[in-house]
């Protein structure tokens, strides 16, 4: 296979901005953010959620105010049947 043909794959560091975990990995990715971590070069990426600070991940319950979201639904909804009457 042509070398041309695959992208480089990078030292990467994904840092959960929420937890200050960091996640070490190897992507195509590139920051123009770069950190030494143990004596390696890594393009440092900055992610808002990842699996340490995802509730699905780390199983705490998160409040939604939905409240506004339903009475809106529903007042929409009985406008349109209102009208078909």
């Amino acid at each position: 296979m042509k070398a041309e043909g695959h992208p480089a794959l990078n030292n990467v560091c994904y840092l959960d901005v929420s937890s200050g975990k960091r996640f070490l990995t190897k992507s195509t990715m590139k920051s123009a953010r770069k950190e030494v971590i143990d004596g390696v070069e890594h393009f440092v990426v900055l992610r808002d959620v990842t699996s340490d600070s995802h509730p699905a991940y780390t199983g705490e319950k998160r409040i939604v105010d939905t409240a506004g979201r339903v009475e809106k639904f529903t007042s929409k909804f009985k406008r349109g049947a209102a009208k078909a009457k």
